[in-house]
């Protein structure tokens, strides 16, 4: 892209994974600044209240890189209360002060939410936006909502001939019902995962091995979803790659995910002292190639735009490969798998954030006159 395009870059908010949120901003607000864009931070509180951070406090956390784990590197959320306001021009939204709507801070030509977990990757801001009638950045409500829940998601691949692993999934008036709830896993065999069916970075999600307690998994899982998805495990390699594109979506080199010991956990993703990626990943070119059409059919099968990390695992045994889930907004940290994989295929992150808005803005561009107000995908 040429010139100064006015971005709002939208993190924090309520979910369990506001802190991560934070972090990725930072990065993708850094990389937007470097590419010659206008940047206006805007933070969600835990409560949802809407602060935009004042100028000062961004460019600080612009120029000055924070020392040690990626999640401490992060924007914080501060400022007056504003609110986000249809713009003046055709397409833009404004930043109007909470307490006096006619007090405009801001006119922004897009929005790029990096909003991770419920309320800002399964859809929610994704309608706040479209309403507005402003571009913004990633998937459309569909595709976000389908992407974050797990279920969901799950159907749409299978429906695409895309290879799942083995899974059950039941809310929870049924485990409440069950007289043994062990027979609602039948037929999977352990170790189990067992997670909340819309909940990202891992939380909420435990391994359940012969020795373990299936009921004590469900009931972390209930705390922060009502519907658990329990998937069989597969052993075998943890690999991911990144799609970025609209209508002719592409795919990224593959990275590989090694833990020693354990399985890739919230703590380790983010407080670990080590980096357990590897990019690209050590694999034959054909496992490779087929990767990377699979990740583009997944990112079609939930009518994805703009970008998604695929996970899959790998059976090296018998060769399968299992699309594991799609990621509509992955983390956007120095240290995150997205933009590793992306530069590894010779797309540095400021590129990537750059073709991104620019994916934003030729969707907007492209919807139907007099139809709805924003983009279908």
């Amino acid at each position: 892209m040429t010139g100064t395009t006015r971005i709002g870059v939208l993190f924090g908010g309520p979910s369990a994974e506001h802190e991560v949120s934070c972090a990725s901003a930072l990065g993708v607000a850094r990389a937007l600044a470097e590419r010659g864009h206008h940047v206006v931070a805007l933070g969600l509180t835990r409560t949802g209240g809407l602060r935009m951070v004042p100028e000062p406090v961004l460019t600080r956390h612009l120029t000055t890189v924070a020392a040690g784990r990626a999640i401490d590197d992060r924007l914080p959320v501060t400022g007056p209360a504003v609110e986000l306001r249809r713009g003046a021009g055709t397409g833009t939204v404004a930043v109007t002060a909470a307490d006096a709507p006619a007090t405009r801070h801001a006119e922004l030509d897009v929005v790029f939410p990096v909003l991770h977990g419920p309320y800002g990757e399964d859809g929610v801001v994704q309608g706040l936006l479209e309403s507005l009638g402003v571009p913004y950045v990633g998937c459309g409500i569909l595709a976000s909502a389908v992407g974050m829940d797990k279920v969901a998601m799950k159907r749409a691949l299978r429906a695409e001939g895309v290879p799942t692993t083995p899974h059950v999934w039941f809310d929870e008036p049924t485990w409440r019902a069950a007289e043994n709830p062990e027979k609602l896993v039948v037929g999977l065999r352990r170790p189990l995962f067992v997670k909340p069916a819309r909940m990202g970075s891992s939380i909420g999600i435990s391994r359940v091995t012969g020795d373990d307690d299936l009921a004590a998994a469900v009931e972390e899982a209930f705390r922060h979803d009502q519907v658990v998805l329990v998937e069989q495990g597969v052993t075998g390699r943890e690999l991911e790659c990144g799609v970025l594109g609209g209508w002719r979506p592409e795919a990224s080199t593959v990275g590989e995910v090694r833990v020693a010991g354990g399985w890739f956990d919230y703590r380790q993703k983010y407080f670990g002292d080590t980096d357990p990626m590897i990019v690209p990943a050590p694999l034959p070119d054909e496992v490779t190639a087929r990767i990377r059409e699979l990740s583009v059919r997944a990112f079609a099968a939930i009518g994805g735009w703009g970008l998604a990390r695929v996970d899959f695992l790998y059976d090296e045994s018998t060769g399968e490969l299992f699309v594991n889930e799609l990621n509509t907004l992955p983390g956007f940290t120095a240290h995150s798998m997205y933009p590793k994989v992306w530069a590894a295929s010779g797309v540095a992150y400021p590129e990537v954030v750059d073709r991104l808005v620019a994916l934003a803005l030729d969707r907007h561009a492209a919807r139907p006159s007099g139809g709805h107000p924003g983009g279908a995908r």
